[in-house]
């Protein structure tokens, strides 16, 4: 009763707050006209204004009726909810359980100016927007001569008579960490030779250059030299010899990349260079990965990168964008409205990135000027016209003939700066090698530059030296904008390199390591954030040196494997069978070890006591619930088994919000109570766990019950066994299928529908969701709320591959015609189990099996459907199977993904391109939408996704194909894994305007815009922006943190129940604002010895978000602040005493503030050097 008096108290404050404040603006509207004007009366042509106004007035006092209506309704709703008792479960006449939570009433306050990004009144349109370039071409592959992909290039023999053509030749050397060779066979047999005829080399004659790209290749390296190479190696990179190009621990893939991982690694290989050799890189190299992502422009510059380039783009585009000379461009985000994240870009013209097709249009004459391809050696030229050697009576003609080649290049530029790649994959790993490019090239260039008629400068150069050259030539400085050159947003996928061979494959070939990279991130995070936290709690309460040392290194060797696996070659899928092995060992491994650091950081964490903190190696405090049995096995939960104690279950929350949510753990009895440590009950729900569709394991049970999770933090939950405790057997089991047997416990009834074939539905507090009566797969989803249903229906379907010429293989897709329906020869079993927790329909095929959970929770968890298909296809023959989805939403040709779970582009169904070049990748989100609707699919891998039709959906789910398809891998895809594919489906309603409509934030938006319209102030308006730029809601951006995030459940183990009081910890003193997101928090590595350091790298994230959806509660308090959080006194008992903004990467650091408060614009990613005490 008494809270039922705070909760009306409460709501009738605010209705009189809001009626109090219309009163005074009121009171003002009357009475300050006439002390502006002296008591005179309103000049004529202000009494208009003034009519409009109150025009306004009475429109906004209807909006603010409505706004207090639904108070009202709230205080109504909190009133009926403080009568509820926690821990019971109440049938509703509709047949669904209304699940009381423990009281814990939220709010949605968003502020007006967060809800869009909105275009800035100084904002710059670009010139080339990718979408339309892709719209307005017509990929019509004209045979263009000598360059084939191209067209012929002319010239003035007198263009360069009062300007010299610059030419830079770059000498590199593209390796591999892991393709055709593992990593370590690569770096044994190859990569350690390169290097050290590097150093050999380079310091022959200071005119040498050479750049290097892969930091994971160049740390073993330097593991392997003495000081006195180490030193060498530090003089050749001062003085500009060696250059260390965007210096990241590999070449990371664009596609399938998420970009937590993305930032990790270059964090990894940028603090590496800085460590060890003092250096801090320029320039980005990209030649190898299969289309380019804008989220790495974006990273690059704010690691304060100023140039780039990239190589793998659509032939037709580098086509077009020669023809025009927008080979360089500035890149900026489609959402930038002001050019702050502008980078100067170049894209290669030609093919590819070796030789032949990089000195200019014509191959057969670059191939000639490649001196590793000389008679006698093993690799020669395909045109059949070899190489000769550089003397006295060739080098004219060779030296003409050659630089015919530049100048034709040029001619593709704006400037007379001309870069000229001299290198290919794992080049010059022989000293014969260096002495036949770089002395046969001496020659030619003292030739040309002895030659004024010939009006040439040609050296040898690095990246950032040709760079430096163009911003010259235009008189700016680095990384400015030239003037004339184009400005271009967007991205460069999907990416074909000949014909109709579209790289659409490699979005989804290997799911199973695609599945378990992102398993991995999501521990790597959590292993950092925890053991951040930990070690700074263990300084304050001087126990760290009880911690274990090895923790640290545990870290840095899974930030450097999450790191390698983000190689072009890696994470794509298309490495040979015994690398994929390799990769998936070493991601392995730093899973276990990830787990012994998130429970030794627990551990301390959750003890009442940090001083009884005691670390036993041999037999942890902690255990977490699920174990893989190998790196290609799917996770098994381990089952808890009751001795005369309780057991006990601590819980973190990766999140940084509050997490009302289920948890499910694997008990050997039934008879089980869940219970908080202050003693109170926690609704429960007990579940049959299966062995097979139709057999239940024998002495095995589910228990789920729910909790509310503190953000970032750890809870702590006892289990109790009794036996005077009643089986809560409150499910209702249903089998599916004509005459199937069950294999069942007395625990449970199941009821076997043999004949049934009508359509059925789980619901939960928010929707229904029906499914049909034969197949058992989804149909359609009804909202409580709408009286309309939406028609979701879910099929599988079967793509086969070409039966002439180039087939699919692992990087490109290349199918026989449209999807056919997936036809089953049996009738599939399906089981309904319906719980007041959550409800499921599990349907089994003989090719996959698909589970859609149904949470009945409000919030977050219970606004979308959980869905996971076990994919096994290891005996189809060049087949792969989708999952579409086909809805009545009227999407037209428009759908949307997400880049590297970053950002949001739009996407357009071309109808003048092939079906496979309208996949794309999708390694977070992709969704479809009208006015009314938006559904969203949340993945929890990468996969690739298109939108064939309207309203339709498609997601390429596994791949098996017995060829290879002639990209140099030389194998097909045949060893596919048993794959969990898991998404998260959420239906929203859109709304015709994009202003918040959370309570308070409408109330706050209502206010300020009367004040506004009073006063003529300004205030932020929305814009309708025609610019491609979409955004997830705040809902969407939720579900996919808790898709990719799970809880990760910790029970205690036996031998140590009698171990020292435990009790749940919260680790911050104040809410995060709901559109940020806590990236990392990096403990930085000593600046002595391998060891964590004082300073840790706080990493934050402002999402960009789009208020056109229906806002709903979240389930936590969620609000929004312009941007601004207080760092200072975030961290509950932990005090930031230092606190630094830095580039991304931490190698440009300003000066410490005064103030904690940061600031950060939207979509905007900060990383501050910090310090905890």
């Amino acid at each position: 009763m008494k809270l039922k008096k705070q909760v009306t108290v409460c709501g009738g404050a605010i209705f009189c707050v809001a009626v109090f404040s219309l009163y005074l603006m009121l009171d003002r509207v009357q009475h300050e006209p006439g002390r502006r004007h002296g008591g005179l009366s309103f000049p004529r042509n202000q009494i208009s204004v003034l009519q409009n106004r109150i025009e306004q007035l009475e429109q906004l006092l209807e909006e603010n009726h409505q706004i207090i209506s639904h108070i009202k309704d709230s205080v109504l709703e909190l009133t009926e909810n403080a009568d509820t008792h926690p821990g019971l479960l109440t049938f509703q006449a509709n047949g669904s359980w209304l699940v009381p939570t423990d009281n814990h009433h939220t709010f949605l306050s968003v502020v007006p100016q967060d809800c869009q990004v909105a275009p800035g009144n100084n904002e710059q349109k670009p010139d080339l927007q990718m979408l339309d370039v892709y719209s307005a071409l017509k990929f019509d592959n004209v045979d263009g001569g000598a360059w084939k992909q191209g067209f012929d290039i002319s010239y003035d023999q007198r263009e360069w008579d009062k300007e010299p053509l610059q030419v830079f030749v770059v000498p590199h050397s593209h390796n591999d960490p892991g393709w055709i060779k593992t990593f370590d066979k690569y770096y044994f047999d190859q990569t350690q030779h390169i290097l050290n005829n590097m150093l050999m080399k380079l310091q022959e004659d200071p005119k040498r250059r050479f750049i290097w790209a892969e930091i994971s290749f160049f740390s073993k390296w330097w593991d392997n030299i003495d000081t006195q190479k180490r030193a060498a190696v530090r003089r050749l990179a001062a003085d500009g010899q060696l250059e260390f190009v965007t210096g990241g621990w590999v070449m990371t893939d664009e596609a399938n990349s998420h970009y937590f991982a993305m930032v990790d690694q270059l964090i990894e290989g940028h603090q590496w260079l800085a460590k060890n050799i003092g250096v801090i890189p320029r320039s980005g190299w990209a030649i190898d990965p299969f289309g380019h992502s804008s989220t790495m422009s974006y990273l690059l510059k704010r690691s304060n990168l100023t140039s780039m380039l990239i190589q793998r783009v659509h032939y037709s585009i580098k086509k077009h964008f020669a023809a025009t000379k927008s080979l360089e461009f500035m890149w900026r985000q489609t959402w930038d409205t002001d050019s702050s994240t502008d980078i100067f870009c170049q894209l290669m013209p030609f093919y590819s990135y070796d030789v032949p097709h990089t000195c200019g249009p014509d191959p057969k004459i670059c191939c000639q000027f490649d001196f590793r391809r000389l008679p006698g050696g093993r690799i020669s030229c395909p045109w059949k016209v070899p190489p000769k050697v550089i003397n006295d009576d060739s080098v004219a003609e060779r030296a003409n003939l050659l630089l015919d080649q530049y100048r034709k290049k040029s001619k593709l530029y704006k400037s007379k700066v001309v870069l000229i790649p001299l290198g290919d994959d794992f080049r010059y790993d022989k000293a014969l090698e260096w002495d036949q490019q770089f002395q046969n090239y001496e020659k030619l260039f003292n030739y040309m530059n002895s030659h004024p008629e010939l009006h040439v400068q040609i050296q040898f150069g690095t990246l950032s030296e040709y760079f430096d050259a163009v911003y010259k030539k235009n008189g700016v400085s680095p990384g400015s904008k030239p003037p004339s050159y184009p400005v271009l947003s967007g991205d460069f996928f999907t990416y074909a390199d000949r014909e109709d061979h579209y790289w659409s494959g490699y979005f989804t070939s290997r799911p199973f390591y695609k599945n378990l990279d992102r398993v991995l991130e999501s521990h790597l995070r959590a292993a950092e954030i925890l053991y951040s936290l930990a070690l700074n709690h263990a300084r304050r309460f001087g126990v760290d040196i009880k911690y274990p040392v090895s923790d640290y290194h545990f870290l840095t060797e899974a930030r450097r494997n999450v790191g390698l696996f983000q190689h072009h070659d890696a994470i794509t899928g298309t490495s040979k069978e015994v690398v994929v092995v390799d990769y998936g060992l070493r991601l392995f491994h730093s899973l276990m070890n990830l787990k012994r650091v998130i429970i030794n950081a627990a551990h301390l964490l959750v003890l009442q006591n940090k001083n009884d903190y005691k670390y036993n190696e041999s037999s942890l405090f902690l255990q977490l619930d699920n174990e893989r049995q190998n790196h290609d096995k799917l996770p098994e939960k381990t089952v808890i088994k009751f001795e005369s104690l309780p057991r006990h279950l601590v819980v973190f929350n990766p999140v940084e919000q509050e997490r009302l949510c289920v948890i499910s753990v694997l008990t050997t009895s039934p008879r089980v109570k869940v219970t908080l440590i202050d003693g109170s009950t926690l609704p429960m729900q007990i579940s049959a766990v299966w062995k097979a569709a139709t057999d239940m394991a024998a002495d095995t049970y589910q228990v789920s019950f729910v909790a509310r999770l503190p953000t970032l933090g750890l809870a702590v939950f006892q289990l109790s066994e009794s036996a005077n405790t009643p089986v809560n057997s409150n499910t209702a089991i249903y089998l599916r299928n004509r005459g199937v047997t069950v294999s069942k416990k007395e625990s449970f009834s199941v009821k076997i529908l043999e004949s049934a074939t009508d359509d059925f539905f789980i619901e939960n507090q928010q929707m229904q969701v029906w499914f049909n009566g034969v197949t058992g797969l989804m149909e359609n989803i009804k909202r409580k709320d709408d009286q309309q249903e939406q028609k979701v229906r879910m099929e599988f379907m079967w793509y086969g591959t070409r039966n002439f010429k180039d087939k699919s293989g692992a990087y490109l897709f290349l199918p026989d015609g449209e999807a056919r329906a997936y036809m089953s020869k049996q009738t599939p079993i399906t089981r309904v189990m319906e719980g007041p927790l959550f409800s499921e329909v599990v349907t089994f095929y003989r090719d996959f099996q698909q589970r859609i959970c149904l949470y009945n929770l409000p919030g977050v968890e219970g606004l979308s459907l959980d869905v996971s298909i076990v994919v096994d296809i290891h005996d189809q023959v060049n087949r792969e199977l989708a999952v579409r989805l086909s809805t009545g939403i009227e999407s037209g040709d428009m759908f949307f993904t997400d880049l590297n779970g970053f950002q949001i582009q739009t996407r357009k169904y071309l109808r003048k391109l092939p079906l496979q070049a309208n996949f794309y990748p999708m390694p977070a989100m992709a969704y479809i939408q009208d006015n009314r609707s938006r559904l969203t699919v949340h993945t929890a891998q990468s996969l690739g996704v298109s939108s064939l039709h309207s309203g339709q959906l498609e997601i390429i789910l596994d791949r098996r194909l017995m060829q290879d398809d002639n990209r140099g891998l030389g194998q097909g895809l045949k060893d596919n894994k048993v794959t969990c594919n898991r998404f998260r489906i959420l239906l929203e309603r859109r709304t015709t305007t994009s202003k918040p409509t959370g309570l308070l934030s409408r109330l706050y938006s209502m206010l300020q815009a009367l004040t506004a319209s009073i006063f003529s102030r300004n205030t932020t308006h929305e814009v309708q922006d025609s610019r491609p730029v979409s955004f997830p809601s705040l809902l969407s951006h939720m579900t996919s943190m808790l898709l990719n995030h799970e809880v990760l459940v910790m029970p205690v183990t036996p031998q140590q129940q009698s171990a020292p009081p435990i009790r749940s910890w919260r680790p911050l003193s104040a809410a995060i604002p709901c559109d940020f997101h806590l990236l990392n928090i990096r403990t930085l590595q000593s600046e002595v010895v391998s060891a964590p350091g004082l300073e840790a790298a706080l990493i934050l994230h402002r999402k960009g978000f789009d208020c056109g959806l229906e806002a709903r509660s979240l389930g936590f308090n969620c609000t929004t602040t312009q941007g601004k959080l207080s760092v200072g006194s975030l961290f509950q008992g932990l005090d930031v005493v230092n606190l630094q903004p830095s580039s991304l990467t931490l190698l440009y650091t300003a000066k410490p503030v005064n103030s904690s408060l940061v600031f950060l614009r939207p979509m905007e990613i900060a990383t501050f050097r910090i310090r905890m005490v």
